[in-house]
């Protein structure tokens, strides 16, 4: 009998390959299933790099600068930035649909809104644009990215054409280029600058939404807990705080983040990837020239050596750009995240407060319980008193105290005596508890 056919396996993705979501500068997506080692060819990044970005491993929010890309993992954002493109891993999940949304639209346009929550201090008046928007350099694009790729195209099909461009760019550095504003026009930011802005306008949000989420919440439960102390509001506030405690740890580690690139001007400057790439370019250029004209290489040289190189230019020397631009960017987010973390602030000191306060009941509680405690043994004890009184008169012992009174008949005797001797000691009894709460009181050991 004929073995059964069996039905198609599904292929299998090979280890390592991950389905990443591109973005490129122009703001059109496409999916694209890479490797690990093919993205760390395609981005200059290690792997220890890559592994932040792993949604199996847990790692707080980081941004790193590298040579030709920026890693960020801000909250649900995992993302790699290059002067070019932006390579998003966890498209899938929800919470960055959004973020996906955003990055195509605001990345496809050529100006850059200020945003909303920046103050004067600390908006985008640092942004710079394009020379090329007032034509004064007629090879370069709106796009700085596109600008240098252009460049170096325009090299490769016309060699001879060095001295031109170099007439064209004047005194001015690949810098100047970013650098120099342009009059009475919109201002750009660089694309990696974009997509930063963007991961970063997202997670603060996102993190602004969970603090106005928890301030609706936990407020009123809280004054219920003070106004009536149960089980169920107690478990509420419990609650409450272990979110409070979750959420003010994730806000500070965005916090220290953006504190810790602001402090660093070395890794700030890490993030300039397009004025890398123009610097590059630019150095690209003079080595052709001073190759052509036989300076420092033989006319002899292959292009393989050329090819070298540029490969080798990798570690780009002598690139100091002006970190004010993206430390302006940074300071507006960072005064944001500041302002979400003291909203988180205070509503720890209300938590704290409320529990002080629910303390001071309960001890006054306890106060209370206590004091009756010492009524309730003080009133025992007289009253054990009077018990003695009543045993010592059952005991079979004849006193004068059960002779009948003079005049009257033995056989009937008359109850006076018990009834005197029952309210003596009765009112004794009483007599004693008034005066061992008056002592109590007068000590200071009842209120």
């Amino acid at each position: 009998m004929a073995p059964l056919p069996q039905p198609p396996q599904p292929r299998r993705k090979g280890a390592g390959i991950r389905t990443w979501l591109v973005v490129s500068d122009s703001g059109k997506s496409h999916l694209e299933e890479v490797g690990k080692h093919p993205i760390m060819r395609r981005t200059g990044l290690p792997a220890r790099d890559l592994r932040i970005l792993d949604p199996v491993l847990s790692y707080p929010s980081t941004i790193l600068g590298r040579e030709r890309a920026i890693v960020v993992n801000l909250e649900h954002i995992k993302a790699i930035i290059t002067a070019t493109e932006v390579l998003v891993l966890n498209f899938k999940d929800p919470a960055v649909a959004p973020f996906v949304r955003d990055l195509e639209y605001k990345v496809s346009n050529c100006t850059w809104a200020i945003p909303p929550h920046a103050t004067e201090g600390s908006d985008h008046d640092m942004e710079v644009p394009n020379k090329a928007a007032t034509g004064e350099f007629p090879k370069l694009s709106v796009s700085n990215e596109v600008a240098s790729q252009k460049l170096g195209n325009s090299l490769s099909e016309n060699p001879n054409d060095d001295d031109d461009v170099m007439v064209k760019m004047g005194d001015s550095s690949p810098k100047d280029m970013l650098d120099v504003p342009k009059t009475g026009g919109p201002k750009v930011l660089p694309f990696e600058f974009k997509a930063l802005e963007v991961c970063l306008e997202c997670a603060c949000r996102c993190l602004e939404t969970e603090t106005s989420t928890l301030e609706q919440e936990a407020y009123p439960a809280l004054d219920e807990l003070t106004s009536k102390i149960s089980t169920l509001n107690l478990q509420r506030a419990r609650h409450i705080k272990s979110r409070l405690v979750a959420l003010f740890g994730r806000v500070q580690k965005v916090r220290d983040e953006l504190e810790n690139l602001l402090d660093d001007d070395m890794d700030m400057a890490e993030m300039y990837l397009t004025d890398k790439l123009v610097h590059l370019r630019s150095e690209e250029i003079a080595s052709k020239e001073e190759i052509n004209n036989g300076a420092f290489e033989s006319d002899g040289e292959s292009d393989d050596d050329l090819k070298s190189n540029e490969s080798s230019g990798g570690n780009i020397t002598g690139f100091k750009p002006n970190v004010e631009e993206l430390e302006m960017l940074l300071e507006a987010y960072f005064a944001q995240i500041e302002g979400t973390l003291n909203k988180l602030s205070t509503m720890r000191e209300y938590v704290d407060d409320t529990e002080d306060y629910i303390n001071i009941m309960l001890d006054d509680k306890q106060n209370q319980l206590l004091q009756m405690g010492v009524l309730l043994s003080t009133a025992t004890l007289l009253l054990n008193a009077g018990i003695v009184v009543v045993g010592i008169f059952g005991m079979n012992i004849h006193i004068d105290l059960f002779d009948p009174p003079p005049g009257e008949d033995p056989d009937h005797p008359s109850s006076t005596k018990f009834w005197r001797t029952t309210y003596g000691t009765f009112c004794g009894c009483l007599v004693l508890y008034f005066i061992a709460i008056y002592c109590g009181k007068k000590r200071g050991l009842l209120e």
